[in-house]
């Protein structure tokens, strides 16, 4: 649920021409994708663990067609 406010926002972004929408949408997007150094170290740590696992056998690789196949 949003605000009045937000709502206002909202509503009046969504009454521009197409291309201005697209703008606007991608300056709210880009405010969202700030470094988080925290963050960065968490999913390093991960793929460094998951690489580890693979090359060791103790997880095996998974074809790019098993990966899509759908139930």
């Amino acid at each position: 649920m949003l605000d009045a406010t937000t709502n206002s926002v909202l509503d009046q972004a969504l009454e521009l021409p197409a291309r201005e929408r697209a703008v606007v949408a991608e300056q709210i997007l880009l405010s969202l994708d700030k470094p988080d150094a925290e963050l960065d170290a968490v999913w390093a740590s991960e793929a460094e663990s998951r690489l580890s696992a693979y090359k060791s056998g103790r997880e095996p690789a998974i074809s790019l067609a098993d990966i899509f196949k759908t139930s």
